[in-house]
């Protein structure tokens, strides 16, 4: 196993930041293809964004190991970030591939008898385990797995980007990154390094990636970094002794501070127990040193052992280091740019009317336990995020009475039977609901706005009656807000009774209303259903609550009746009365509807 700049992975149970960052690692080594070929989530399908240097690029999601491995035939590495507890089978699953050799498992705490039957497996099948309990491996110039060696700045200072001439092996992923960075400061760098993992039981061993890196030309010297606990260190001394490993080595076994306890120290891997003589960091520094290999008298003292060892190999000839690659520049992400304050951008959609990023949300800039402490009621909600302002109580308890009031108007009007046929139909509630509030306009609901723009124009000009009615009949226009199928001047609507008798307790002046209900005398005179409806009734009174509350100003008043507010009302008041007849209509089971022939009038050209 040796990976190159045309090495390819699939990522089980991917993260987003593990995959940004082995792209981010592709780019700054100048590979001419993404070294990601797939991601594997069970169960999904679909397409993951992410950015290759500063083009985006779209990356296949597959349900399964067997589809990854059956669409892309060109990975042959496998990356696994599942957990401990589903670790074993999809391993397992990947091993099973074909076209899969080495199969990598960050997770740790699998259970041993487990990891021993994949490597077992692994064995027979001729394939590689990296881990379990790996932060992966990196080599530099050409492939990195998952986290490994940390963000791009990091990469760059150790030299990662391009290839060196070491060979380094660890059970230590987190001291893995510590020893890229020595070996950019005492060699010319890193060409390939693997941390085992510090499991009792990894994949593959300390030795077996020595022997790789023995086979590789372009490692010139090995660094190896063992721990106490185990045995694993001495088959490199074995190894050494048996002359399969000629190339200089320098190695240290960490955990000389045990030796300082009274008792055994189980350290942060599994397999770093403190136990048996031989199993010391000094038994095991001691039998390398004797072995060959160049051995420090301490941690601190491992840079300049590997410096020594590595001038040697440059004196003679045996390594001509490096030359410095200068990497492409990484384009910032947007998120961090903006963090840092270099870049501004305008934002595409505003927000007055609340905001949640702070401790709480804001409606019109109060928070909303002042709302709810201070007893508000759905109408003081409406004004904060529709007007932006606090009414008086007299202006909130009327937008209620308008809800109430608005809130059905019957089955038979356009917006409810679109919502029941809809609902009848098989739609859901919000398809049906929205059939029905798509109804609104100028005969349904939507009369609110024109009687309010109307008859505004008309007080505000200062028009009589009868000037208003005859200056509506000579444009041939109906006046919005006048009339009513069923209703009439001796049956009122009890509606437009209740709206008028709280203006006339509750607001300070009445004007717009007493101004239609002139016209109402007017029109009375033509035909006796010509009364003042509700729409007509809700936005006049919405003009005088306007006119009275010293809130709005006249050019408030006068942008909130051109946007259209007032519909507004009655599409949130429908709203309520058209789920009713959705959910009722659920209820029921009520059976597909079709439209009897008889109902229909067919007109047949000849």
């Amino acid at each position: 196993m040796k990976f190159t700049k045309d090495t390819r992975a699939l990522i089980y149970n991917f993260k987003a930041n593990p995959v940004q960052r082995m792209l981010d690692f592709d780019y700054i080594c100048k590979r001419e293809k993404p070294s990601i070929a797939g991601l594997i989530t069970p169960g999904s399908t679909g397409l993951h964004k992410a950015f290759f240097g500063g083009v985006e690029i779209l990356l296949p999601i597959y349900p399964s190991i067997e589809e990854a491995c059956k669409d892309q035939t060109d990975a042959d590495v496998l990356i696994n970030f599942a957990s401990f507890r589903s670790a074993y089978d999809s391993s397992k699953k990947a091993l099973e591939q074909d076209t899969i050799n080495t199969v990598v498992i960050i997770a740790e705490g699998i259970p041993e008898r487990m990891a021993r039957e994949l490597i077992d497996y692994s064995k027979k099948r001729n394939k590689m385990i990296i881990g379990p309990a790996t932060v992966g491996g990196i080599q530099a110039g050409a492939f990195k797995i998952g986290n490994t060696a940390g963000t791009v700045d990091n990469i760059i200072a150790c030299k990662l980007h391009r290839p060196g001439s070491v060979g380094f092996v660890s059970k230590s992923g987190g001291l893995s990154n510590e020893m890229y960075n020595m070996l950019a400061m005492t060699t010319d760098g890193l060409f390939e390094g693997i941390a085992v993992g510090g499991d009792a039981y990894p994949g593959s061993t300390l030795l077996e990636h020595a022997l790789r890196f023995e086979q590789m030309p372009e490692v010139k010297m090995i660094v190896m970094l063992g721990e106490l606990g185990g045995k694993d260190e001495y088959t490199i001394v074995e190894a050494k002794k048996q002359g399969k490993l000629k190339k200089p080595m320098v190695a240290w076994v960490t955990g000389t501070c045990a030796k300082v306890f009274p008792s055994d120290v189980q350290f942060g891997h599994a397999g770093a127990k403190s136990g048996a003589e031989l199993e010391t960091a000094e038994a095991k520094n001691k039998a390398l040193a004797e072995a060959g290999i160049a051995v420090p008298n301490s941690f601190e003292d491992l840079d300049k052992k590997i410096a020594e060892v590595y001038q040697e190999l440059v004196k003679d000839g045996t390594i001509s280091p490096a030359k410095e690659v200068e990497p492409p520049m990484l384009p910032m992400d947007y998120k961090a740019a903006v963090s840092a304050g270099i870049v501004r951008k305008p934002s595409n959609f505003v927000c007055t009317i609340s905001d949640d990023r702070g401790e709480e949300v804001t409606y019109g800039g109060v928070p909303i336990s002042e709302i709810i402490e201070n007893d508000s009621g759905i109408g003081d909600v409406i004004s904060l995020l529709w007007f932006k302002k606090k009414i008086p109580r007299y202006g909130s308890k009327f937008i209620e009475l308008v809800l109430i009031i608005a809130a059905e108007h019957g089955p038979c009007v356009s917006g409810a039977h679109n919502a029941i046929v809809a609902s009848r139909a098989g739609k859901d509630l919000v398809s049906s609901v929205a059939s029905g509030l798509l109804t609104i306009g100028p005969r349904f609901g939507g009369a609110i706005d024109d009687a309010a723009r109307y008859f505004k124009d008309a007080c505000d000009r200062g028009l009589s009656a009868d000037e208003f009615v005859a200056e509506m009949k000579n444009k041939n226009k109906r006046i919005p807000g006048i009339g009513h199928r069923i209703k009439s001047a001796k049956n009122p609507d009890k509606r437009v009774e209740l709206l008028k008798d709280y203006a006339k307790k509750n607001f300070p002046e009445t004007k717009y209303l007493d101004f239609a209900l002139s016209v109402e005398a007017e029109t009375l005179k033509k035909a006796n259903n010509l009364i003042l409806n509700v729409d007509g009734c809700i936005g006049i009174l919405f003009l005088d609550m306007m006119s009275s509350c010293e809130c709005f100003s006249k050019k408030d008043t006068d942008e909130i009746v051109e946007i259209g507010y007032l519909n507004g009302l009655f599409v949130l008041a429908r709203s309520i009365g058209l789920i009713g007849h959705v959910l009722d209509q659920k209820r029921l089971k009520a059976p597909l509807y079709r439209h009897p022939w008889d109902d229909v009038l067919f007109l047949n050209e000849e």
